[in-house]
């Protein structure tokens, strides 16, 4: 799902709200979210999962055509961890599986 996707499905549960309206919750929504994790904040969404920044040290890698090493600056990442209801919803029986061909996507 991408996010006029979602703000299309969010219209279709919600007829007396602007398009235009729901599309800037959303989109307020999304920036406070990088915002606080721009600030190194964790942000999380109960039953949902929650956000986080992690650091990564700089280190050496390897190039992996020529195997000549290269310096990796530190940096800052986002990480997600699914929260239980998210992991009880995804694994409980009977749900749809991802891997199966569905005739939907690129083929």
């Amino acid at each position: 799902m991408i996010k006029s996707e979602l703000v299309q499905k969010i219209a279709e549960e919600n007829p007396n709200l602007y398009h235009r309206d729901i599309e800037h919750m959303v989109s307020i929504v999304f920036d406070e979210i990088v915002d606080a994790l721009a600030r190194g904040d964790r942000v999380e969404l109960r039953g949902f999962g929650a956000f986080s920044v992690k650091h990564r040290p700089a280190r050496t890698g390897r190039n992996p055509r020529t195997g000549d090493p290269v310096r990796i600056n530190e940096k800052w990442t986002p990480f997600f961890k699914a929260g239980k209801e998210l992991r009880d919803r995804l694994n409980a029986e009977g749900r749809f599986s991802p891997h199966v061909n569905t005739g939907q996507g690129k083929q």
